[in-house]
């Protein structure tokens, strides 16, 4: 029987492949970590260059931000299953240190009781004692495993301590970016605010108080018959005057307006419900929408830069009154002048 025990006390487990393995995916991790500091270092020392681009790039590097977040709490995951797995294997040679120390004991009171006994149990004793050796190596190879375990607990849980500061941090970050964001934006709208009003003021004091042209909110509306003929897209002369003006104001608008401010003058074509009967235009969107350019085309050959200016044609479907009048027909013709971003 004690022949047996002993055979049965040789068998141990391999844990070196194992370590082996925890090791390399440590390592791995730490690389992963490392490589992902220095993009999210990287992206952010952009953050502070390109005036003229900062407000799309801060979009980007939030967006790039929230992205390297989420691949720091897939890490930090991982590293919490790895110090699991390691905490199991830890309690799990310890009990088999424990097991091992338990037969020692074991082998060792049955050599002390052996030797009363006759000689015939001699060969017995001598294996019992090879068990013996075997097993105190065996204990102090776990006792060096489950220290190697304990140095690689702590620098995983160094590392996890590392990766939650860095997740805050990013976090903050994350926040810092957004309140400027929103900082700039308002400052954006303020600063366009204050370059509208200057130029709704200059042109109202330009234009006067005329009749067939108002102030509707943030636009200015000319009625059509200032600048086109009924059913025609071709200027006028007089309104060709009119938009000499509103091109020298525009002109030294752009000059005063800093360029990182995405500014176009919009100009809108509308219409009045009754369709189009002349043969050059096949509805009211034609119509409006050659209108508008009309208008655009003339304000570039005075040398109103172009990508400040956008044309577009409504029809019909945008009336300022409903009814089935002339009158409501009339102030539904026009054509409206709005400074806004692009």
């Amino acid at each position: 029987m004690a022949l047996a025990r002993g055979r049965r006390g040789d068998t141990s487990f391999n844990y070196w492949p194992g370590f082996v393995d925890a090791l390399s995916t440590l390592v791995l991790s730490i690389v992963f970590l490392l490589s992902v500091f220095l993009v999210v270092q990287f992206f952010l020392s952009q953050e502070v260059t390109g005036k003229d681009k900062a407000l799309e790039q801060l979009n980007a590097k939030i967006a790039q931000l929230n992205e390297l977040l989420s691949l720091e709490k897939l890490g930090k995951l991982t590293l919490d299953d790895q110090v699991s797995s390691l905490k199991a294997g830890l309690a799990s040679a310890e009990s088999e240190r424990d097991r091992i120390k338990g037969l020692y004991e074991g082998l060792a009171a049955a050599g002390n009781d052996a030797q009363g006994k006759s000689s015939e149990l001699g060969k017995a004793l001598d294996s019992e004692k090879a068990v013996s050796a075997r097993a105190l190596a065996q204990i102090e190879v776990l006792n060096q495993q489950i220290s190697a375990l304990r140095r690689q607990l702590a620098a995983l849980e160094e590392a996890l301590d590392v990766s939650e500061k860095r997740d805050k941090e990013s976090q903050n970050r994350i926040a810092d970016l957004g309140s400027r964001l929103n900082v700039a934006l308002a400052q954006r709208v303020q600063e366009l605010s204050r370059y509208r009003s200057e130029f709704f003021g200059r042109l109202r004091a330009i234009l006067g108080n005329r009749p067939d042209i108002r102030i509707v909110g943030d636009r200015f509306v000319f009625q059509s018959e200032v600048f086109f003929d009924t059913g025609q897209a071709v200027l006028l002369p007089e309104g060709r005057a009119e938009l000499d003006t509103l091109a020298t104001a525009l002109i030294d608008l752009d000059k005063k307006i800093p360029n990182e401010i995405p500014w176009v003058l919009r100009v809108d074509g509308h219409t009045d419900v009754r369709p189009v009967n002349g043969p050059n235009f096949k509805s009211n969107w034609d119509l409006s929408a050659a209108r508008s350019i009309s208008v655009v085309q003339y304000l570039i050959s005075l040398g109103v830069p172009a990508q400040r200016l956008v044309a577009a044609g409504f029809g019909e479907f945008q009336p300022l009154d409903t009814a089935n009048t002339e009158e409501a027909y009339k102030r539904n013709r026009r054509i409206e002048l709005k400074l806004t971003e692009r």
